[in-house]
């Protein structure tokens, strides 16, 4: 039986979310398979985004107790 997805890390989830998009984009699952899947991804996605919303408040955290003002966006070198 799969763990629920609030039991698994965030590298857990990224894992089985590449399993399931590898066989949804595969083809050969049926109907009430691939719902079952997606539905089953969309809860991974929703928790391991509360996972990451959650490490972001405790980084923010940590920054305001060192003194060190608002975390800014990631840019890449095309920005």
């Amino acid at each position: 039986m799969a763990k629920k997805p609030e039991n698994l890390s965030f590298e857990e989830s990224l894992s089985e979310l590449e399993k399931i998009v590898a066989n949804l984009e595969h083809g050969d699952v049926s109907l009430d398979d691939a719902l079952k899947q997606f539905e089953r991804g969309i809860k991974l996605v929703r928790n391991s985004q509360t996972k990451l919303e959650t490490a972001q408040q405790k980084v923010s955290v940590l920054m305001q107790d060192e003194g060190v003002d608002a975390l800014k966006p990631y840019e890449t070198e095309g920005e």
